[in-house]
């Protein structure tokens, strides 16, 4: 008898895998697989609901370990969008279309938590020109988020296609 089922299984693995993985690397700047674990969630789980749970619920208690900040709102909303482009996903998880995806996401996190920090931050002043400051000051960051949210949703994406090929072939030979 089944308790779980091994798809069902496998997702919840890779989401507290990635989960787990934000707190190990907290002193990296930008380098986070939340990103993967939303557009994953969105992607994998019919429950979108759950889905958007899911992510916002790690970051949540990440932040509760790593500190509240007031910028939380952009970022939650950011992950929220990347669940919906995980949603779109859903239909096309080939290479290219993940890729493209991990992009839009990293793209979507770099342009909306960049304005919450211009928005509701000191460091910036409250004018165009510091907006296209702070912007400008992000750029190098960006770079980290890119390559951690390709790395990591590489992983995640690569490791349920793997597992469900092997989980596929195992349940056909009995």
């Amino acid at each position: 008898m089944r308790l779980v089922n091994p798809r069902l299984g496998l997702v919840i693995a890779l989401i507290v895998s990635a989960a787990a993985a934000r707190l190990a690397l907290a002193g990296v700047p930008n380098v986070s697989p939340l990103a993967a674990l939303a557009l994953f969630s969105g992607a994998s789980l019919a429950d979108r609901k759950l889905a958007l749970l899911i992510p916002v619920a790690a970051l949540f208690l990440g932040d509760l370990v790593l500190g509240l900040h007031n910028t939380m709102l952009f970022v939650y909303g950011a992950f929220a969008l990347t669940v919906l482009v995980g949603v779109g996903l859903s239909r096309r998880m080939r290479p290219g279309w993940i890729f493209g995806a991990s992009l839009l996401s990293s793209s979507l996190f770099f342009a909306i938590t960049n304005f919450g920090v211009w928005a509701v931050g000191d460091f910036y002043p409250p004018t165009v020109d510091g907006l296209v400051a702070c912007y400008i000051a992000a750029v190098p960051f960006f770079y980290y988020t890119i390559a951690g949210d390709l790395f990591f949703t590489a992983l995640i994406f690569g490791v349920y296609a793997i597992a469900s090929r092997r989980f596929a072939a195992a349940t056909q030979t009995q």
